[in-house]
């Protein structure tokens, strides 16, 4: 069963199809908000910690201001009610969005953070390693910044969305997305990182990337094998010159890729790590 049936919004389970926002909603007229994906095996959340770890700094970075009831227990609670009552607590996708009411962009009513819990079945292909490698290519129409928002999944997405655009007109099964510098940020929904010379690299937080709860839990791995691992700048010829590169996130794990443009990579080190991340909490 794919479909959800319900949804959870602001303390209340409710049924799919009804409008939940008005037209001044300053997430739609201006992404005033954030969204955190994760993935639910069998009725528990992966990676919980890191999760909420990031929701509640990214709450406290945009100056929304919480109740006290608004805790990751209280969350995990309705996420997994949630889940169950649209038969999607096996293997589960989870989007959790925030988003600030009503007002202007000077004016805002308040800073409550409306809440918005949705489920979806996954393929259970998502728990394997993509047999065939992905073929990416290099969107040059926008830039991903680096500020001190550009680490946070905001619901400010126009820059992703056009890159997916393309993607998907040139057939390719993702994009990468350059900073500012002309250096390499992320990709459209995943983190990245290379194989080169012996070295792991992936473009570090300064870089423009969200703060991907996957990535930083294969960078805890790495050290932990004294795997060697930097978090550092990325060129497009680093990739290049690259040996294997291999895409992030808290929905697939890890996905090799196997074509940028004209070069071809392999999925050693991808393999390995994807093992392990199977054992991870």
């Amino acid at each position: 069963m794919s479909d959800a049936n319900f949804l959870f919004y602001n303390g209340k389970i409710s049924k799919t199809g009804k409008p939940l926002i008005l037209p001044d909603n300053r997430s739609f007229r201006y992404g005033d908000g954030f969204f955190e994906t994760m993935k639910m095996e069998n009725g528990k959340i992966r990676l919980a910690a890191y999760h909420f770890e990031r929701l509640f700094s990214s709450l406290e970075k945009l100056k929304f201001q919480q109740p006290v009831y608004f805790t990751p227990e209280y969350l995990t609670e309705y996420i997994e009610q949630l889940a169950r009552k649209n038969f999607h607590h096996k293997l589960a996708r989870i989007r959790l969005t925030i988003f600030r009411g009503e007002g202007s962009l000077y004016e805002v009513a308040n800073h409550f953070p409306h809440h918005l819990i949705q489920t979806w079945a996954l393929n259970p292909a998502h728990n394997h390693l993509n047999e065939n490698g992905l073929d990416l290519g290099l969107f040059r129409e926008a830039r991903k910044v680096c500020d001190g928002y550009s680490q946070i999944k905001s619901n400010n997405y126009l820059s992703y969305a056009m890159a997916a655009i393309w993607a998907k007109e040139q057939k390719l099964n993702d994009a990468l997305l350059l900073n500012p510098y002309d250096r390499v940020a992320e990709s459209t929904i995943a983190n990245v990182f290379l194989v080169k010379d012996g070295m792991i690299k992936t473009p570090a937080i300064t870089e423009g990337p969200v703060n991907g709860v996957m990535r930083r839990h294969l960078l805890h791995i790495m050290r932990n094998e004294n795997m060697p691992v930097e978090e550092t700048q990325v060129s497009y010829e680093d990739l290049e010159q690259a040996s294997e590169i291999f895409l992030s996130n808290a929905i697939y794990g890890i996905r090799w890729v196997k074509r940028l443009d004209k070069n071809e990579y392999s999925q050693q080190l991808a393999s390995v790590l994807f093992k392990k991340i199977n054992t991870m909490p």
